[in-house]
């Protein structure tokens, strides 16, 4: 497994992420996840619309909190070829009980902790942590990766402004 340093920091000290480092242009890799459920989920199951992939440590943690609710906000204002998802390794049940407290409606909350295979492909797996980084990737309706952004600070919240640019620049 490939290990990557120098990338993120959590509360100030460096950690290491695991996996590749996608680039915009490259294919999206597949995934397997699970929603709230316990469904399977893949990349295909969103084929020719445009995808928000926002990854987060935690839903129960206060910086994803908000940034999970604040995607929600942005998502009303999206055309229904846009979908929100937030990827987190917190297990299905906890994240239909944060979403169903939180009033989340337009962002689909999905979870790899079975397989971990989003965490895997995209490269966002904090190897001392066991936790995936912040990072928010754009794919396009051809599957594409049309805009990456991996928060230098796991406990600071992503650039909303640039990621809605980016999908708006899409549309």
């Amino acid at each position: 497994m490939n290990e990557r340093t120098g990338i993120i920091t959590f509360k100030g000290n460096p950690f290491t992420l695991l996996g590749p480092a996608l680039k915009v242009g490259d294919k999206a890799p597949d995934f397997k996840v699970v929603d709230n459920g316990l469904a399977p989920v893949t990349l295909a199951s969103y084929k020719g619309k445009i995808k928000v992939i926002s990854a987060v440590p935690s839903l129960d943690t206060p910086v994803c909190d908000t940034e999970t609710r604040r995607f929600n906000q942005e998502a009303a204002a999206l055309p229904e070829n846009v979908v929100v998802l937030t990827v987190s390794l917190d297990l299905p049940f906890a994240q239909k009980r944060w979403c169903g407290a939180a009033g989340i409606d337009k962002v689909t909350t999905l979870s790899d902790y079975q397989e971990r295979s989003f965490a895997d492909a995209y490269g966002v797996m904090i190897k001392e942590l066991k936790l995936l980084a912040r990072a928010v990737f754009i794919i396009d309706a051809a599957d594409t990766i049309r805009y990456i952004q991996t928060v230098p600070e796991v406990t600071s919240e992503p650039d909303y402004a640039a990621v809605i640019g980016a999908v708006k620049s899409l549309l």
